[in-house]
């Protein structure tokens, strides 16, 4: 038999997520990617959430409620992100968020 996770565990796990969720962000180029990344690192914390909902206060359902409103969020800055890269891909045909310094450059000239 697997014994019963402990908090520690759970932290454990959090904090891995949000480590490869880091890492994914400081290091792809391509912008879903990132947005891939961000949206691991927001699991995480949620996975905090409930973790210590859980373990701290497990006869109360704020911790829950809180994370319901968090996912509905973060659904919404994904279609939002999405969209943004769907503009920036019609614009400059790719999505390397290291083009995107240079979004700005082409309707500014003056000569």
């Amino acid at each position: 038999m697997f014994p019963t996770p402990t908090i520690t565990h759970w932290l454990t796990l959090s904090a891995l997520l949000f480590s490869i969720g880091l890492y994914g962000i400081f290091t792809r180029r391509n912008a879903v990617g990132v947005l891939l990344s961000i949206e691991l690192t927001l699991n995480s914390a949620i996975l905090n959430i409930l973790i210590f909902n859980r373990f701290v206060a497990s006869d109360d359902v704020d911790g829950q409620v809180l994370v319901l409103f968090i996912i509905a969020a973060a659904a919404a800055e994904a279609v939002v992100a999405l969209a943004i890269f769907v503009s920036f891909y019609r614009h400059r045909h790719t999505l390397d968020v290291t083009q995107a310094n240079h979004i700005y450059d082409q309707g500014n000239r003056t000569s």
